[in-house]
């Protein structure tokens, strides 16, 4: 196919041949400067008579190869290399929020700023999908790891000023003991501290809140107690119309390896053992009641299905729609 460059210059060339011109300027063409940026995170549907709209605090890299264990490093890279990820891989950091026609209700709060500038993109986000940070009722914690909790505060106050925050009660007696934060070594000390900093201004505020294990986190939508992950680590229900989601936290890395491999963990686990009991019994119920899913840290906007395959499991990406 001829582009309107070489019809352009085709023309002159005729025209200096036939003799009807003895001039012909070489065209220009205008450049235009690279955009180096993304539409706005967010990503919408509905749920019978609830809408949903899933949010992306950002991507991170992560050498997913040496983050996974109960693996080697060279099988994680090249089950990731068949998927066509490069190491190190870009991963979603995904937040969702539900709004239920009574209460605006955020499932997961970002990284804030702890993270790097790739992420802590959660707040912006949700103004672009139309929502304020002043309009969230209730913010439902999977778990209290930074990147789901480092969005609540800045500076020690509240970035949504009209919340209640609410997670399982065995992950906030986890992770705001004085005592074992103090005995924390490494990478958990600083995830100790920055929990305290994130819910500590909800905490003396009276806007931070426990249920107990596959207790209602609020009314309507239920939780189910995925512990090994952290101590707590719960998954969200809501179902209308006949139609149910599921909100599963942490319970895979990625939508690749550990599908095919329920086995393999990650250095992120602070039991890796009940974690993988975890994502084993959160796979079996997905396929077997066939609902929808939504990960935190699987491809934006991380929503889709789990099917059995030759390997145990595969994802597969809710069909994109432009209409609610």
């Amino acid at each position: 196919m001829l582009s309107r460059r070489s019809v352009l210059k085709g023309t002159a060339t005729a025209a200096l041949a036939a003799g009807t011109v003895t001039m012909f300027p070489e065209l220009s063409f205008a450049k235009a400067p690279l955009q180096s940026f993304q539409a706005p995170g967010f990503y919408r549907l509905k749920l019978g008579e609830l809408e949903i709209t899933a949010l992306s605090d950002g991507t991170i890299p992560l050498p997913l190869e040496t983050l996974y264990t109960h693996t080697t490093g060279e099988k994680a890279r090249a089950a990731l290399a068949a998927a066509f990820k490069p190491s190190p891989t870009q991963t979603s950091i995904n937040a969702y929020l539900v709004n239920t026609g009574e209460r605006l209700v955020l499932i997961d709060a970002g990284t804030g700023a702890y993270l790097g500038p790739s992420l802590g993109k959660l707040a912006a986000n949700l103004e672009a999908s139309g929502y304020r940070v002043e309009d969230i009722d209730d913010i439902l914690l999977t778990h209290i790891h930074t990147d789901h909790s480092g969005g609540l505060a800045v500076d020690g106050k509240r970035v949504f000023p009209n919340a209640t925050v609410r997670v399982n009660k065995r992950d906030l007696d986890f992770w705001m003991d004085a005592a074992a934060a103090e005995k924390a070594a490494g990478a958990l000390k600083t995830q100790f501290k920055e929990a305290q900093e994130s819910l500590k201004p909800y905490l003396d505020a009276g806007k931070l809140e426990a249920f107990g294990d596959n207790a209602e986190a609020v009314p309507g939508i239920g939780t189910i107690l995925r512990a090994g992950h952290t101590p707590g680590h719960s998954s969200f229900v809501v179902e209308s119309g006949g139609q149910k989601l599921v909100f599963w936290g942490d319970i895979t890395h990625g939508d690749v390896l550990q599908f095919d491999e329920p086995g393999v963990a990650i250095e992120f686990d602070i039991d890796q053992d009940k974690a993988i009991k975890a994502r084993t019994a959160a796979f079996t119920e997905a396929v077997d009641q066939a609902y929808l899913v939504a990960g935190a840290h699987i491809a934006f906007p991380g929503i889709g299905h789990v099917r059995r395959d030759e390997t145990n499991y595969d994802w597969v990406p809710l069909n994109y729609s432009g209409a609610l």
